[in-house]
């Protein structure tokens, strides 16, 4: 369940059991009014073919209230990761994400019951001293995603193309603008030369930020680093651009942190901008929802309050008007290291 990603104590003891799971989802997914300010859920295989207690399809309960279901595609990475590569700071190798075997026929079958678009991460680790990411990895991860981007494509599949640089390590934030600006271009040539139709696609990058244990910057700072990078980098036909949050440190919320530095974008650049900046957050999302929640029917609808109202601060955050604090959130209360390793 979500509630293992959330890096939060009291949400880690929720039992993961396939009813405490189903009954999660189609509790997020009836939150009245939901589809004011989400437009699209990313589902697990699980997901897409399960049903809640009452028999109701997830895929029904989504676009009865008005959204759009997704599927994740990728089935994550081995922690051996690529031979000969340095190990970074994730504890590991640099990796290569799996899954593009028996893609085709996923996407035609996630097609057939519902889905109309996709995800498929793949993971970049930074550190300076080691030359990270390496050129080889580079190449791998932009190669799979143009490779499933396409995919995605010749079976309908509108694919989120997410090649994550992740914040863990003590780099600062120049040595992250650098490295994701590499990332993005090499990933932009790779989709063309597999021909991926950039109108039909969506790309769901990391926000430009220090490392977790690097020197800190401000929401302004990623706010102009992230933009330049993209400006730099991203082609104006491609819609939109859907940042994933990002771990962050055990002192920060990372729910508020997330909202805060897309609104700063947007509140800055909006005007100078060819493309919609918006978000596509997993635990900067549901955190206060799934710690409100914590698998009692009971607190169903102040869960599902908690969670339009994360939602509606993010929404405010894509017009650049969401004003810090505004938005009722746990905190750094129970912080925790999230669990390790692909998802």
């Amino acid at each position: 369940g979500p509630w293992l990603r959330a890096g939060q104590a009291d949400a880690a003891k929720i039992p993961d059991t396939a009813e405490n799971r189903a009954a999660y989802r189609s509790m997020c997914f009836t939150s009245p009014g939901l589809s004011e300010h989400i437009s699209g859920v990313i589902l697990h295989q699980e997901t897409l073919f399960q049903q809640d207690k009452d028999g109701n399809e997830m895929v029904d309960l989504i676009t009865k209230n008005g959204m759009i279901p997704g599927i994740k595609l990728d089935k994550g990475y081995d922690k051996q990761g690529i031979w000969g590569t340095e190990t970074g700071p994730l504890g590991h190798p640099e990796v290569s994400t799996k899954g593009l075997d028996d893609l085709q026929k996923r996407c035609a079958d996630a097609y057939k019951k519902g889905a109309r678009f996709a995800k498929w991460r793949n993971v970049l680790q930074l550190d300076p001293k080691k030359g990270l990411p390496s050129d080889l990895a580079i190449k791998d991860t932009v190669h799979i995603l143009a490779r499933y981007a396409s995919i995605c494509q010749s079976e309908r599949l509108v694919p989120i193309v997410e090649p994550e640089v992740v914040p863990n390590g003590s780099h600062d934030i120049a040595y992250c603008a650098r490295m994701t600006e590499k990332v993005l271009a090499a990933q932009f040539r790779a989709l063309e030369k597999h021909h991926v139709y950039l109108e039909g696609a969506v790309l769901k990058p990391n926000m430009v930020k220090n490392g977790i244990d690097g020197p800190k910057a401000s929401a302004e700072q990623i706010a102009a680093a992230t933009v330049t990078a993209l400006l730099r980098t991203v082609p104006p036909a491609m819609p939109g651009i859907f940042f994933l949050s990002g771990e962050t440190a055990l002192n920060e919320d990372n729910e508020e942190v997330a909202t805060i530095n897309l609104s700063a974008m947007n509140k800055l650049y909006k005007d100078k901008l060819p493309w919609h900046l918006s978000f596509s957050y997993g635990k900067a999302l549901q955190k206060t929802c799934i710690v409100t929640w914590l698998g009692q029917d009971s607190n169903k609808e102040a869960a599902q309050l908690a969670l339009k109202n994360r939602s509606a601060a993010n929404s405010a955050a894509t017009l650049g008007t969401y004003k810090p604090g505004t938005c009722a959130s746990v905190g750094t209360d129970g912080n925790v290291q999230q669990a390790a390793g692909p998802y």
